[in-house]
């Protein structure tokens, strides 16, 4: 229950007691939680108390509003297990599963003077690679929760769009046809902010936190084969990461 004689905020008490009931079922996945007078009157406070707690709680993606009809819980926020890339990302050259990749669009570009792709793939300064460069968002239990952009060079995957196209899994592209099987990569995370575009794909509001996760993948000569950058959905992800010593 609530205490009053807490140094814990009284908003900060009500959102642990409603995340503690989201945890332990009692309020369910879609199901509509008491009103604000409900809360009000069921632990004795104010409405703007109650009212701070909800927008908090519906802010983190735990809770949804629909208008006219009241507060609901949001579905449980995808595990993004580490273990399962190599690296941070949702990799193009390393994934076994495309089934839950939406493709957006694949193009073919070139480095020109794009100083980040000669500094990842060894470009020298004069020279101009092509590069397969593809936007997917990826889903989980039918719910996008990353946008994501791929690039690969052409010099070393030739005509490798038609299978990215398909659908293919990365040992089905890479079996026979291309010797440069990823094996290691480097990454970086940080947060940033969602823009127009992005907030279109990932269906939010511009603005709203993102996890953004740069990753390079290599071969086992050393040799850069992919550049991926990621932005997931912070309200909906939890990262999962797990040292071995």
């Amino acid at each position: 229950m609530i205490n009053k004689y807490s140094n814990i905020p009284l908003y900060s008490q009500l959102k642990n007691l409603i995340l503690e009931k989201i945890e332990s079922g009692d309020y369910p996945e879609n199901s509509k939680i008491p009103s604000e007078e409900e809360m009000c009157e069921a632990y004795n406070i104010s409405r703007p108390t109650v009212r701070q707690a909800i927008t908090e709680l519906t802010n983190n993606g735990y809770l949804y509003k629909e208008k006219g009809k009241g507060t609901f819980v949001a579905k449980s926020k995808s595990i993004v297990d580490m273990k399962s890339y190599s690296g941070f990302s949702d990799s193009i050259l390393d994934s076994q599963v495309p089934g839950d990749r939406d493709i957006i669009q694949i193009t073919e570009t070139e480095s020109h003077e794009d100083k980040r792709l000669h500094e990842i793939f060894g470009i020298q300064q004069n020279q101009r690679v092509g590069f397969v460069q593809v936007h997917y968002v990826s889903k989980h239990q039918g719910e996008t929760f990353s946008y994501n952009t791929s690039l690969i060079p052409l010099n070393l995957f030739p005509g490798i769009a038609e299978d990215i196209k398909s659908k293919k899994p990365s040992y089905d592209i890479l079996r026979g046809k291309y010797p440069l099987i990823p094996v290691k990569s480097k990454s970086s995370l940080e947060i940033i902010y969602t823009d127009h575009s992005e907030a279109h794909y990932l269906q939010v509001q511009p603005g709203q936190a993102l996890i953004k996760i740069e990753n390079i993948m290599y071969s086992k000569s050393g040799q850069a084969v992919e550049y991926v950058i990621s932005k997931y959905r912070a309200d909906k992800c939890r990262l999962l990461f797990e040292n071995v010593k």
